[in-house]
């Protein structure tokens, strides 16, 4: 029986108004939720690039690549293999510290994680965070003794290891 987890496809679009809402649609028209998604510039003038993460085995994932190879502004799609990726995240939380016992042992555990702290009022520490979903998914468990004031997190982007790209050829 097949398995259903996050699986991660990579797309190189058109850069222009409309092509997000395209795909977005799309998915929703078959019925797939996207679970996170990010886009941006490629080395390419005109072109985006795009890494969707959603939930679903083998034929869901096929059957989205298959979809997106349709839509005029997607140039190229793959599915990239977890265990053939560089993949990471980026998280600002904003976390509450009361007093300065609680600001010095909050930054001990910012330093244990490898963030950074980039905002800081008398109440509140504003911190990032980069790496992989389980890293983000481990601090933020810790950071909630502290008190989650507010949080963004970008969803994941990745690369194939090695040689292997998505590139479009000259």
């Amino acid at each position: 029986m097949a398995t259903s987890e996050i699986k991660v496809i990579a797309a190189i679009v058109e850069n222009k108004p409309g092509v997000l809402h395209s795909i977005a649609n799309m998915f929703r028209r078959r019925g797939f939720n996207i679970e996170s998604i990010t886009v941006g510039h490629t080395e390419k003038k005109g072109l985006a690039r795009m890494t969707i993460t959603l939930n679903g085995d083998e034929k869901t994932i096929e059957q989205v690549v298959k979809q997106m190879n349709k839509l005029i502004d997607v140039i190229k799609v793959n599915y990239l293999e977890k265990e053939n990726i560089v993949a990471r995240e980026l998280a600002l939380v904003k976390i509450k510290v009361a007093d300065p016992k609680t600001r010095s042992d909050a930054i001990n555990c910012v330093e244990v994680f490898r963030g950074r702290v980039v905002d800081v009022s008398p109440e509140s520490l504003t911190i990032e965070i980069t790496g992989t979903s389980d890293k983000i998914d481990a601090f933020l468990n810790l950071m909630r003794t502290y008190g989650i004031l507010e949080l963004a997190r970008t969803g994941l982007t990745a690369l194939a290891r090695g040689v292997k790209s998505i590139r479009i050829m000259e």
